[in-house]
């Protein structure tokens, strides 16, 4: 076979090869497209956007110097899904603190319902220029792994965040991203795909916590076998959001190292 048919035979291959691959790929987006809005039906918005507000002091009959206690990130930091005040995550953490330390707890809860990463800016700006807290927990990321945001942009926002307490003298404790795989109304693959972007996120969140001075704890390891096995009794109505039980368990999972965190601030040796 002669150069020239030889290089026309490679280069229709190579053609053919790539046009394949240009198909396979645009009909894989446009069955993730497809199995994206079948999923946005099922879950819909049963919960509204609202969570029920828990900012208080909690175990007020307590006696010493009340503990300072943020909660920042998303819908699952909000406590959406929760029916009363007191099962939100906040409220959960809060009381559990309380009951730890013996002293009353005050909630402060800047998290917002449908937040990415990128708005952790926008709610530490919202808190008064003043303000200290004993400890700040950060749980976000399910938003960026639904709107496809790379781990890395979405980890640098937390990097900023966890940057700003510091230097306000607040310790922090991230909840690393829960695995989307939980998520029964999202279809297949697309659930497949959520689990490796979350455990993607939440690997590059623990990272970063740790580099910046701040405590990961991996929801996924801590609580998401339950989740996973359990999604009637964990999740509420729109089986997206956790339901009150499910709430308890993400905060049985943060207070040891939310106790401990405040315990090391207040006998010094967290260093900001």
């Amino acid at each position: 076979m002669s150069r020239s048919r030889i290089a026309l035979t490679v280069g229709g291959t190579l053609a053919l090869t790539a046009a394949v691959s240009f198909s396979v790929a645009v009909g894989a987006r446009m069955l993730l497209t497809r199995q994206a809005a079948v999923a946005r039906r099922r879950i819909g918005k049963p919960l509204g956007e609202l969570a029920p507000r828990s900012d208080r002091v909690w175990k007020k009959s307590l006696t010493g110097e009340v503990v300072e206690l943020l909660v920042l990130g998303d819908s699952i930091a909000a406590g959406l899904g929760a029916d009363r005040r007191k099962d939100t995550l906040g409220a959960r953490l809060a009381k559990g603190l309380a009951t730890r330390l013996g002293r009353p707890v005050r909630l402060r809860t800047a998290a917002i319902v449908g937040s990415e990463s990128s708005a952790l800016a926008e709610q530490i700006d919202s808190l008064p220029g003043d303000y200290v807290a004993d400890v700040a927990v950060i749980v976000v990321g399910g938003n960026d792994v639904t709107h496809r945001i790379p781990a890395s942009v979405s980890a640098e926002h937390l990097r900023a965040a966890i940057t700003r307490l510091r230097a306000r003298g607040i310790p922090v404790v991230v909840g690393t991203c829960p695995d989307l795989g939980a998520l029964r109304p999202v279809p297949q693959p697309l659930r497949i795909l959520g689990s490796q972007m979350s455990r993607q996120l939440a690997a590059a969140q623990a990272a970063v916590a740790e580099s910046s001075g701040a405590t990961a704890v991996s929801l996924r390891s801590a609580v998401g076998a339950v989740f996973f096995d359990q999604p009637d009794e964990m999740f509420g109505v729109d089986r997206f959001h956790p339901s009150a039980l499910g709430y308890r368990r993400t905060a049985e999972a943060l207070l040891p190292v939310v106790v401990a965190t405040v315990e090391g601030r207040r006998a010094g040796t967290d260093t900001v």
